[in-house]
Order: C-alpha cells, then sequence, then structure tokens
C-alpha cells in the first residue's frame, strides 16, 4: 500500500480492506480428538513461512481473521494429535479467502472434503477431474520403480507423454470453461510448462478481467512478453553467466552449432533422473556440430553442491550459474518456472523445439543430423 501523509485517510482503505476480505474456517474431523491435539495453519508469504494453531474440541477447530493477501493464497492444515508442531502426514491443501470455509472428513484432513467458497470449490471440481490422470501417473511410477531395463524404461516414457497429453487437454479446458475463477490462473502456470506462447496467450487473454486484474493476474501478464520471447521461432534472448571456473560465458558464442540450453539443479529430482537421456544425446551427437550448455539454478553458496552433480552425472558440456536459486536471472529471462525444461537453438540462434525430455532429444537431434 502507498504511504498516505494524511492518516485519517490512510485508515480509511484499511478498515474497508479488513471488513471485506474476513474468513472464516472452521472443520470437524474425528471426535475423539481433544486437546493437546492442535490444526495448524500454515503458508508461505513474502518468503517466510507463517504459522498459526487452534486446539481441538471434540475434533472441531475454528481458525478467523482477515486474509494476507488480496488474492486467495495456497495454505496447508495440519493435524498433529500431540499438539508438538506441524510436521504429521495428515495435512490438507486449500485456499485462504473471504468467505467462510468448511472442512468436513469423518477421520483425518487427509480425506477431508473443502467446501464454502468459490476458489475452493474449483479446486475441488478440479482435483475430481484430475483423479484418473493422478492414479495413472502412481501407476507409472509403480511400473518404473519395478522394470529398470531400456525397453521398459522407453515404454514408460511413451506412457508418460501420453498422460502428459491428458493433463495438457484437461487444464486447457478447465481454463476455458472456468474463465472467472482464480484456480484458473494456477491451472495456467501447470499449463504453460510445457506449452508454447501461441496457446498460452489465447487462455490467459479469455480469463475475465477480474482474474486478470488480481495480482497473480498481473504478474501473469507481465511473463507473457517474456514467454513470447522464447516462443518456438524466436531469437533465444542473448544470456552471459560464469562457468564452473568463473569464466564469462555468453549464449552468442555458440552461434554456429546446434545448441541445447538447458535448465536444471543439483537439488532438483526430476533434473538428475533426466540427466543420462541427455547425457546419451550428446555423446551421440556431439561430433555433429551439436552442444550443450547448463544453466543451474543451484543455490547461493552451493557452488560445490553444483560441480559434485556435474562430475557425478558425467555432464561434460559447458556450465554456467549465477548461484540465485529460482532468482536466476537467466531463468527469469527464459520465464523458466520449473525444471527440468531446455530449448534447442538452430545455428541461428533460433528456438526450433522445446522441453525435449527422454527419448524427445535423441529423435530430434536424428531427425536433424540423421540416424547414428
Amino acid at each position: 500500500m502507498k504511504k498516505i501523509a494524511l492518516l485519517a485517510i490512510a485508515c480509511l482503505p484499511v478498515l474497508a480492506f479488513a471488513q471485506d476480505n474476513k474468513y472464516v474456517l472452521q472443520g470437524t474431523v474425528n471426535a475423539s480428538y481433544n486437546a493437546p491435539a492442535k490444526v495448524y495453519l500454515e503458508y508461505r508469504l513474502k518468503g517466510k513461512m507463517v504459522t498459526d494453531s487452534v486446539t481441538l474440541s471434540n475434533g472441531k477447530f475454528r481458525f478467523e481473521g482477515t486474509t494476507p493477501t488480496a488474492d486467495p493464497i495456497n495454505v496447508f492444515l495440519v493435524l498433529n494429535a500431540k499438539g508438538t508442531g506441524p510436521k504429521t502426514s495428515d495435512y490438507k491443501s486449500l485456499y485462504l479467502e473471504k468467505g467462510t470455509i468448511v472442512l468436513t472428513s469423518p477421520d483425518s484432513l487427509n480425506n477431508a472434503k473443502i467446501t464454502g467458497t468459490k476458489t475452493n470449490n474449483d479446486n475441488a471440481e478440479y482435483d475430481l477431474a484430475m483423479k484418473p490422470i493422478n492414479d495413472a501417473y502412481d501407476a507409472l511410477e509403480k511400473q518404473q520403480n519395478a522394470q529398470k531395463s531400456d525397453s521398459a524404461e522407453k515404454a514408460n516414457n511413451k506412457t508418460e507423454k501420453a498422460i502428459e497429453a491428458q493433463e495438457a487437454a484437461l487444464n486447457k479446458k478447465f481454463i476455458q470453461d472456468h474463465s472467472d475463477s482464480y484456480l484458473s490462473l494456477n491451472v495456467l502456470e501447470n499449463y504453460a510448462y510445457g506449452a508454447d506462447y501461441v496457446d498460452i496467450a489465447p487462455l490467459f487473454n479469455g480469463l475475465s478481467p477480474a482474474i486478470q486484474g488480481t495480482e497473480a493476474g498481473k504478474k501473469f501478464a507481465e511473463r507473457l512478453p517474456k514467454l513470447r520471447a522464447v516462443a518456438l521461432g524466436a531469437t533465444a534472448p542473448e544470456f552471459a553467466e560464469a562457468d564452473t571456473s568463473g569464466k564469462i560465458v555468453s549464449l552468442s558464442s555458440f552461434r554456429g552449432k546446434y545448441v541445447l540450453v538447458d535448465f536444471w539443479a543439483s537439488w532438483c529430482g526430476p533434473c538428475r533422473h533426466e540427466n543420462p537421456n541427455v547425457v546419451k544425446a550428446f555423446n551421440q551427437y556431439k561430433e555433429k556440430n551439436f552442444t550443450i550448455i547448463g544453466v543451474s539454478l543451484d543455490r547461493p553458496g552451493a557452488k560445490d553442491k553444483w560441480l559434485a552433480a556435474i562430475h557425478k552425472d558425467g555432464l561434460t558440456w559447458t556450465h554456467v550459474s549465477d548461484l540465485k536459486f529460482w532468482d536466476s536471472k537467466t531463468a527469469g529471462l527464459y520465464a523458466v518456472r520449473g525444471i527440468p525444461q531446455n530449448f534447442l537453438l538452430d545455428p541461428n540462434g533460433k528456438i526450433i523445439a522445446k522441453n525435449l525430455r527422454g527419448d524427445d532429444l535423441e529423435n530430434k537431434l536424428e531427425e536433424l543430423f540423421g540416424k547414428i
């Protein structure tokens, strides 16, 4: 809020905000829960974790107050029968927003239903629609853990791509059918990870003015020019970062080659799982005018972990990082909000493919250079 010299005037919008953004969050779980059992309310605000708690009485609890943000905010409720802190596996995610939010469950928070406000009602609808897809992912994970052969890996990759396509189609339809839902912004964030600007922009522009006008909506609108700058067919934005020895390396120094700009981090499990595929493709095509520049989102002070991961995973190409985690300048330039993520550039620096995972990278390079 802007600072206003006249205190009496400044108080008016504050009071209006407090009146307009009051919430009640109440719930019922197993009636046997009494003190010292507590339910904890947790959320992250401006980089810090905020925690509140109430004691259960006959399985009932109630929080009330003013929402910490003008937008709905994703929060977690955690139940601890001993009241010793929010460190148990019994939890539920929901959206804290203006109005009365009601949680009901015969036993645990895990099995609770959330009703009462628009975003939570929309979220319940979305979760129900996503259940078959989440079940498919769970089944795939079991299959991946049970079978480790190359043939099984290829079959699992094919299955994963099919599930991802179903998820993308569901997300797109949900956004189109719920143009006045705040949840559609969150779904759009997920959809944008694997989509291109030409698909993303119309979905955002189709949202209602009210949703576009939220803080999250304004931030997404600010990202659209960056998404357009890294759309298929665009010239990849120039960047220059320090490599593992501290030498500044620019993207433009790779002109004349096909280049994979690969965003990853040592702490990222999916990235480390994907690295063998990238290594295989690099070793097959590195003599065919193809190279990679790895851009790490490792944390400040974690250079040793970054270097150790490069060595352990056998990543023998150029690596750069400013070691600023999600504040990575290059990640911001490329509108990267999730990793692993990559961009394949042609010798002129034009983006010709994105998010090539599993066999996709090898197949694309085979298309460009022929089978090896």
